[in-house]
């Protein structure tokens, strides 16, 4: 039977452990079969560490599973698993082989069994009746070596957190100089690549030379800044003279510490002139005092360019406007003027000097009325009817119908590739456009030369302003005088001409840029005065399943005669109306006229459209337009035929007009009526 501990003092280790305060104490492990010897011992212990009893190895064993202990204290003697038992599954283990073991024995104080407890892992032996001193100070020796223990472990744990908190600090400083690096590349790179110069310059300096520059000064201007620090008045020099006086007045704002922001046009170390926009802000210290300007040089050329040709475009757009209402009215006029010749022309006997003159009136309107169908092909609002042309064909036509009119003088040639694709317009403006163009040419060469018209074929992406596609490329050559740099802009308005006066009208190249945009192409023109002229001409290609119109394919296909009929002829123009009745009643038709919309809607409320069984009206009336008027009388008699005339001749305008309706334009003959009245007869 073991002895009782009685209670002592505490140690100088125990007060060592206590007075450091940690934040978790030790706990000791006493194992014991004896209640009473466990009381005692905690009784002695406890001020040591956080005592934990067992009243068997078993039991210890499980305490063992659930936590860390400073030292066990472990009775040798036990009923079923001994001490010495206990201590060799505690040795065995890896996670409590290294706790300190201290066995309490009440016998067997022999050499062997003490030899066995230490083979069996014990570090100290405690006899019974134990010694409350000695035990505490046995017990303290391993708490505080466990505490200490625990405290350096503690410790590397917090140097080695602060040592990974440190290397992931420097891994981000690394981290963020090579983003920040990067970024500083990037951002230089994408400022390398833009036209645009950042700079630092004095307030006051005179002659004017940044002390700063950043950018592709080089790329931007073609020199490099070293050059302008060698060469003071570079800057100054090389503006335009044009420009010099305003730029010069705009930076004088910068004595007063203003902001500036001025366009201009700059000589480059090539020679060519570039639009720059110069603007800059005073930057000031702390206390509002200047320091510098820092400012910006931008490369605007392209704009500049772009801003011209949108310039150019809205220009065209606003003559094609105005020619277009100019043909409708000229168209009215040659109406009336070649209805009125025919009128003479067949009702009345001429003498054969009177009928010459008669000839050469109509010859007159009949070139008016040519003019008009330029004019529209460059106002873009002519009747096309595109299809397939075979180019080998059209050499030939075009060849021919130029053979008398070049002369002695002038040749023509043809150069057509391998493999031409045809392209997709309307054939006869198209050779109209051809003979314009080698017109030109001839008279660009009063001493003679050659003219070669070079076809090809192109694809495009799109990338240059034209639209993306394919594309049959027509060019007309020749070797004449060429035109002046300043005036190509102009070439392609209509009235515009470089011929002396009264040798030319100025709507031949007005025409081919109109029949080019309508058709879906473009015109491109390349001179150098004394070296010739190309004029381009590009028509998209043909699709596949296009196919060619037959020559001669019209409405005079309806040319059949039809009985007499009772026809309302609707037109505002007085000598329209006169000459188209005129001309409806030598095709034997009766005729009825009215004035506009007005008129028509008083005969119908007075019923006297009983007879009448075809309608004729001009489109462009006031108030109500003929395709309305047409459209009220089909309301009163259903099925009614007619037709539209019109000195537009703009499809689009008339796109609305009724179904079965024929348009016919100003000026027309009277066969050309006859066969429009067949064609609106006899339906789609």
């Amino acid at each position: 039977m073991n002895a009782p501990v009685s209670r002592l003092p505490l140690s100088a280790a125990a007060r060592r452990i206590r007075s450091s305060d940690p934040p978790e104490r030790a706990r000791i492990l006493i194992v014991d079969d004896d209640e009473r010897n466990l009381l005692a011992i905690r009784t002695v212990l406890e001020d040591v560490a956080d005592v934990v009893l067992a009243k068997s190895g078993e039991e210890a064993l499980r305490h063992l599973l659930k936590g860390e202990f400073a030292v066990i204290l472990l009775d040798v003697y036990m009923p079923g698993m001994d001490g010495y038992e206990t201590a060799q599954i505690i040795r065995a283990r890896e996670h409590t082989k290294r706790i300190p073991i201290i066995f309490l024995s009440a016998v067997n104080k022999e050499t062997e069994h003490l030899i066995r407890g230490y083979s069996m892992g014990a570090v100290d032996y405690v006899f019974k009746p134990v010694e409350p001193v000695v035990l505490r100070s046995k017990a303290a020796v391993f708490v505080d070596l466990y505490m200490m223990t625990r405290e350096v472990r503690r410790k590397a744990q917090q140097e080695q957190q602060l040592l990974d908190a440190n290397l992931r600090a420097n891994a981000e400083r690394l981290r963020a100089e090579q983003e920040l690096r990067l970024a500083e590349q990037r951002q230089a790179a994408i400022i390398q690549s833009l036209p645009i110069i950042l700079y630092l310059e004095e307030q006051n300096a005179a002659p004017r030379i940044p002390k700063f520059v950043s950018g592709n000064f080089k790329t931007v201007t073609g020199f490099d800044f070293e050059e302008v620090i060698a060469t003071p008045t570079l800057w100054l020099d090389r503006l335009h003279p044009d420009d010099r006086e305003r730029v010069t007045a705009a930076l004088r704002a910068r004595r007063d510490g203003r902001a500036y922001a001025v366009e201009y046009r700059w000589q480059c170390a090539d020679g060519t002139y570039k639009h720059f926009l110069d603007q800059a802000v005073l930057l000031r210290d702390a206390e509002g005092q200047p320091l510098e300007y820092a400012g910006t040089l931008l490369d605007v050329t392209d704009r500049k360019d772009l801003e011209s040709q949108l310039l150019h475009v809205r220009k065209m757009d606003a003559l094609g406007q105005l020619t277009g209402g100019i043909a409708h009215d000229f168209n009215n006029l040659l109406a009336a003027v070649l209805g009125g010749l025919g009128l003479i022309e067949r009702r009345v006997a001429l003498a054969d000097d009177q009928r010459k003159v008669l000839q050469m009136t109509r010859h007159a309107a009949e070139q008016g009325a040519e003019l008009v169908s330029r004019l529209l092909a460059f106002a873009r609002k002519q009747k096309l009817a595109p299809a397939r042309v075979d180019m080998e064909d059209l050499a030939g036509s075009v060849s021919q119908l130029l053979a008398h009119t070049l002369g002695g003088l002038v040749t023509l040639e043809w150069e057509l590739g391998e493999n031409l694709w045809s392209p997709y317009a309307d054939e006869t403006q198209l050779e109209l456009a051809l003979m314009n163009l080698a017109i030109n040419a001839r008279d660009a060469m009063p001493d003679g030369g050659k003219i070669l018209i070079a076809c090809r074929n192109v694809s495009l992406a799109g990338d240059d302003g034209t639209a993306a596609g394919d594309y049959v490329v027509l060019a007309v050559s020749d070797t004449g005088c060429g035109i002046a740099p300043d005036m190509l802009e102009r070439v392609a308005e209509p009235f515009f001409t470089t011929k002396a006066v009264g040798k030319g009208t100025g709507l031949g190249l007005s025409m081919v840029y109109g029949f080019a945009q309508q058709s879906g192409g473009t015109t491109r023109i390349e001179s150098r005065l004394g070296h010739g002229t190309t004029v381009e001409l590009w028509l998209p290609r043909a699709p596949d399943t296009a196919r060619r119109v037959a020559a001669g394919a019209s409405v005079d296909g309806f040319a059949a005669r039809n009985r007499e009929r009772h026809i309302l002829l609707v037109d505002d123009h007085e000598g329209v109306r006169a000459t188209t009745a005129a001309m409806l009643e030598d095709l034997g038709h009766r005729v009825t006229m009215a004035a506009d919309g007005g008129h028509v809607g008083e005969l119908i409320e007075a019923d006297g459209l009983q007879a009448i069984d075809f309608i004729i009206s001009d489109y462009a009336m006031p108030l109500v337009s003929g395709s309305e008027v047409i459209r009220k009388l089909r309301a009163v008699k259903p099925g009614l035929p007619g037709i539209i005339i019109s000195g537009y001749a703009d499809t689009a305008a008339i796109s609305g007009a009724p179904e079965g309706v024929v348009v016919v334009a100003k000026p027309f003959t009277a066969s050309q009526l006859q066969d429009a009245i067949s064609a609106a007869v006899a339906g789609p």
